[in-house]
């Protein structure tokens, strides 16, 4: 007869956890760019939870496990713009640097899915204090940081003063291809317009 000591232990399998703290990220991943297929495909009006959930792949369970509402997933993914920034030019001169700032720019605005998404998400700003906030953050905020970096280099430099206005400077460097870009939208940019728009720019920055 088998007492309760002869049989062998038996180790058990420890449950995964259940709710947030199994999110798995390659699934966070889908529904974020399925988010921006679905806003550059319908716009926000017409955006559906549904719609994303079959983008990605996922029920809409997947979806509402991370945000409770669409409004919530825009803001958070327009918030993460910002977060993410540009990348800070380092050229070594105040018109390289502007240079390089409004190429990096320029191709992710002309990009046709941001073609799509920011006029759209600019027109619900105008109805939606929350989205025009986080609009703010993603277009004005991840912008200025690198733009404040380019000043304090040229300012470390000595090729612009340091008691330039900091605020008309941001203005003066953002201002000018985001009109062009996202206001105007034209046609593709004529050849050496952005090297043309660094020097101009470059120009009215020394002139502070």
């Amino acid at each position: 007869m088998t007492t309760n000591a002869d049989t062998p232990q038996v180790k058990r399998r420890r449950r995964a956890p259940a709710g947030a703290a199994v999110l798995r990220e390659d699934v966070t991943e889908a529904i974020r760019a399925a988010v921006f297929e679905e806003l550059a495909a319908v716009g926000y009006a017409r955006m559906s939870i549904e719609g994303i959930a079959r983008r990605a792949g996922v029920g809409k369970t997947a979806v509402y496990r991370r945000w409770r509402s669409k409004l919530h997933l825009v803001l958070d993914l327009v918030s993460a713009i910002a977060v993410q920034g540009l990348p800070a030019p380092d050229t070594g001169s105040l018109e390289g640097d502007l240079r390089l700032l409004y190429e990096v720019t320029s191709r992710a605005l002309r990009h046709p899915v941001a073609g799509q998404i920011i006029p759209d998400l600019q027109a619900e700003a105008a109805r939606n204090p929350d989205i025009a906030e986080a609009m703010q953050k993603a277009l004005r905020e991840g912008q200025d940081s690198v733009a404040s970096g380019i000043v304090a280099a040229a300012v470390a430099r000595g090729e612009i003063g340091a008691e330039i206005d900091t605020d008309l400077a941001l203005d003066l460097i953002s201002g000018p291809l985001y009109w062009r870009a996202v206001v105007v939208r034209g046609p593709k940019l004529p050849k050496g317009y952005l090297a043309g728009l660094a020097r101009a720019t470059a120009g009215a920055l020394k002139a502070l």
